[in-house]
């Protein structure tokens, strides 16, 4: 029998084998099929098309191959760099005979990275290149860049709606009592009000004061950002009583649009591709409007990043988490050992951090800034580039700058610390359990989490959130050269955006990701401050899953008119919202973050938190 069941094994294991290598090989051809579709083309005269089905990021998360193999939806993400690289090539090349906007289903940005797109544009649009941008329907974000056109189109049955930043958030307090859940929150600063949600069951009056200052500067930079860029478009009324005026237009929303100066044709999308043929060329009697173009991700391909540089150019992108993580995150130990093999493998002679985060772990951000101290400590210039989103912990990795650049609606601030951890004693009891034993120290089996937490655990955990709040004070006191006192005053949590934080000195100057590599290269004397990107290279499983999601269409990015657009990202925002109450309190229990700020960024949600959400509206019946 031992034979028997020896063989058996042996064949079930040469089964599973020749499984994983079928599997492989299948992969295998997939990716290099995809390649083969990929492989940049010549590219030829035409328009180029940027299609924006996603929102912009900083970094776009690494596509896991299981997610596509179990047929979860895959959201498409636009790096900003590649973005921007694309539209200022197509600026002076020749064959390039116009830009086209596709902003349907576009998933919004952050309002710095929509400056930096926006003003992209305009410089290809001063350069004499036409800028056309065609939508069903546009919101806020998508119109700060359709605002750069030289021509809007939208389609007749569309309309526009501008919301300006700002609305309700969930609060959980009333339903953890209801669950018998005991949050025991630690935290530092006065306007820290990511806590809130779970302590209170609506805004506190310094929540409300932050938040009144925050979107009231981004509205009126949105504002001036898009009479600047299109001064005949007479946003007043749509933003002060757009129902009055909709109603006197008898309804016609769009007609209403081009009344006001807002848009200039109405068409559906063949009418706007004939329209682009007369400009970059193909049959505009063809009844598709068909006209050449030119693919964005070929000619990113076709306008590839330097090799190899002196400035070596880090990226602290997403959520600040523990361990290893992939792109779109920045998990301590991988920010931090990208940054120490770069220095061992490159002959670096100055360091620009790129920071696009909301913060997360002090531990993980503490693991990072020492990394980038070692820089220093080797003589290497530090410049910190903030993108859309530098807050809380994102601050705390900038604090061994040199300098700071910013834009002016950069987010930033957010200097503060709390912790929470939720214990179940309350729910236990409602179902009739308890707990009991044999403590040989106030601390014997803390934190308790079905007990609850003793008095001393408190005290200790209040101790050291306050203690971390005075070293983030420190680090940004000698950074910054302000007394401490002083940055306690702007600290307490509060967010602020770029143009006040640069008042407050808490940035030093404006300017992109190009400017503070051209500030590096310029602080360690090179002739020529050409970057080299500190990235982890993605796997063979994550290129194949990244080829297969680009070639999808993406189903879950919400119907294009303006109403079903703004219901799909309130959707998203509290899908958004459930997901990171999720991630807090199964998270890292000290943390510097600023959920508030995520709100103001791109729209889409994960998809663990599509998920969640789509649980809690099935259990509610909606």
């Amino acid at each position: 029998m031992k034979l028997v069941r020896g063989a058996w094994k042996l064949l079930v294991g040469i089964k599973d084998a020749l499984v994983l290598v079928a599997m492989l090989l299948f992969f295998a051809v997939i990716f290099a099929a995809l390649n083969a579709r990929q492989r940049p083309a010549a590219i030829g005269d035409g328009a180029l098309v940027l299609k924006f089905d996603g929102p912009i990021v900083e970094q776009p998360e690494e596509v896991p191959l299981t997610a596509i193999v179990s047929g979860q939806q895959i959201g498409k993400q636009y790096r900003l760099r590649d973005v921007l690289r694309a539209i200022d090539a197509a600026r002076t090349d020749g064959r390039v005979k116009a830009i086209v906007l596709d902003l349907d289903r576009f998933g919004g940005a952050y309002p710095a990275v929509l400056g930096e797109v926006q003003a992209a544009l305009l410089r290809a649009r001063a350069a004499g290149k036409p800028v056309l941008a065609f939508a069903t329907a546009y919101t806020d974000g998508g119109y700060r860049l359709a605002s750069a056109a030289s021509e809007i189109w939208m389609d007749p049955l569309g309309g526009t709606m501008f919301a300006g930043p700002g609305g309700n958030q969930l609060f959980y307090k009333g339903l953890i009592d209801k669950l018998g859940i005991n949050a025991h929150v630690y935290r530092v600063g006065k306007f820290k009000s990511a806590v809130e949600p779970y302590t209170r069951t609506d805004q506190s009056p310094e929540a409300r004061e932050a938040s009144q200052a925050l979107y009231g500067a981004l509205f009126d930079q949105w504002r001036e950002a898009v009479a600047t860029a299109r001064p005949k478009a007479q946003l007043a009324p749509w933003l002060s009583n757009p129902a009055q005026l909709i109603t006197q237009a008898q309804g016609d929303v769009s007609r209403a649009n081009v009344a006001t100066g807002i848009v200039d044709k109405l068409g559906d999308r063949v009418a706007f591709g004939r329209r682009v043929a007369q400009l970059a060329g193909g049959d505009d009697k063809k009844v598709a409007g068909w006209f050449r173009t030119i693919g964005y991700d070929a000619y990113v391909a076709a306008n590839p990043l330097p090799k190899k540089g002196k400035v070596g150019v880090l990226t602290v992108a997403g959520e600040i988490v523990d361990g290893d993580a992939g792109p779109g995150k920045a998990a301590g130990d991988t920010v931090s050992k990208l940054l120490y093999d770069g220095l061992a493998d490159n002959d670096l002679k100055a360091l620009v951090v790129r920071v696009d985060s909301p913060g997360g772990s002090v531990l993980a951000s503490e693991k990072i800034r020492l990394a980038i101290m070692e820089a220093k400590r080797r003589g290497l210039p530090v410049v910190v580039s903030m993108g859309g989103l530098a807050a809380s912990g994102g601050y705390w990795v900038s604090t061994p700058a040199d300098v700071i650049f910013a834009e002016p609606g950069t987010i930033t601030g957010s200097i503060g610390i709390f912790g929470i951890i939720p214990t179940f004693e309350n729910t236990l009891r409602k179902i009739g359990l308890s707990t009991d034993g044999v403590k040989t120290t106030p601390l014997s089996g803390q934190p308790d989490v079905l007990g609850g937490t003793t008095p001393e655990l408190d005290r200790i955990v209040q101790a050291g959130i306050e203690h971390g709040y005075l070293q983030f004070l420190t680090r940004v006191s000698q950074s910054r050269k302000l007394p401490i006192a002083r940055v306690n005053e702007i600290g307490q949590g509060r967010v602020w955006i770029g143009g006040i934080a640069q008042q407050l000195k808490l940035v030093d100057r404006f300017g992109g990701l190009d400017e503070a590599i051209a500030e590096a290269g310029k602080r360690a004397r090179l002739d020529d401050a050409k970057p080299v990107w500190l990235e982890k290279k993605p796997g063979f499983a994550a290129q194949i899953a990244q080829q297969i999601a680009s070639q999808e269409d993406d189903d879950d990015a919400g119907a294009p008119d303006a109403l079903s657009r703004l219901a799909w990202q309130r959707q998203q925002a509290f899908a958004s919202a459930l997901g990171d109450a999720k991630r807090m309190l199964g998270g890292a229990a000290v943390r510097a973050q600023c959920l508030e700020c995520v709100g103001l960024g791109p729209i889409a949600a994960r998809a663990e938190d599509r998920n969640l959400w789509q649980l809690v509206v099935a259990r509610l019946g909606l």
